[in-house]
């Protein structure tokens, strides 16, 4: 999703940063107009990401342990990486944390549920609890299935909104207008695709009618 975040950021007026473990990406990131810094998130600390954070006003929270069997990267990655980045907004002084999770977490789990993928879903309960339970200015938005489909700029955004599938570009979109907007702070929202332009949708969702 940071591919297509770093545009829409850009579009909005901002100067984004991309945190990478590796130089490899530098030159593809720094193309579609962010910032480069490294960080390992699973090997350094809050005061490291603090340091990454340097001189930003919000902090977005979309990395995720990938789709393979790794069970402890689902803790490391998509668990300790969250709680880490609150950390180290607060030592960073950033009030702004924006968080990319999952649809249906909270829902209780079959009993026949995978190892992986229950500890993925637990991961990302846990990271957006602890994020609501926070003193940061938070935003927890959760897709359904992510696609590759290209964006229609159009969604469904809400707490109660059904299961679905969600192109990448659509989630970024969502998340580059929900930073602009005080009122989206201490919501948490599902997103899938659907019918409202991004913008209307968001609005909608602070002022339901």
């Amino acid at each position: 999703m940071a591919m297509h975040l770093h545009p829409a950021l850009v579009a909005a007026g901002h100067t984004p940063v991309a945190l990478v473990r590796s130089e490899d990406y530098r030159s593809e990131l720094e193309a579609l107009g962010a910032e480069v810094r490294i960080l390992d998130i699973e090997k350094q600390d809050a005061a490291d990401f603090a340091a990454a954070f340097e001189g930003c006003d919000a902090v977005v929270f979309a990395a995720g342990g990938g789709p393979d069997g790794n069970i402890e990267r689902k803790r490391t990655v998509d668990l300790e990486g969250s709680l880490k980045s609150i950390d180290g907004a607060r030592l960073a002084g950033i009030d702004r944390v924006v968080q990319i999770s999952a649809i249906g977490v909270d829902s209780p789990l079959p009993s026949d549920t995978g190892d992986v993928w229950r500890a993925y879903v637990e991961a990302k309960r846990d990271a957006d609890a602890a994020l609501r339970d926070s003193d940061r200015a938070w935003t927890i938005l959760r897709p359904g299935r992510l696609t590759d489909d290209p964006g229609t700029g159009r969604v469904a955004l809400g707490p109660e909104v059904a299961r679905g599938e969600v192109p990448r570009q659509d989630v970024a979109a969502v998340t580059a207008a929900v930073l602009d907007e005080d009122a989206t702070i201490g919501q948490q929202w599902n997103l899938v695709g659907g019918d409202v332009p991004v913008a209307e949708a968001v609005r909608q969702s602070v002022s339901p009618e």
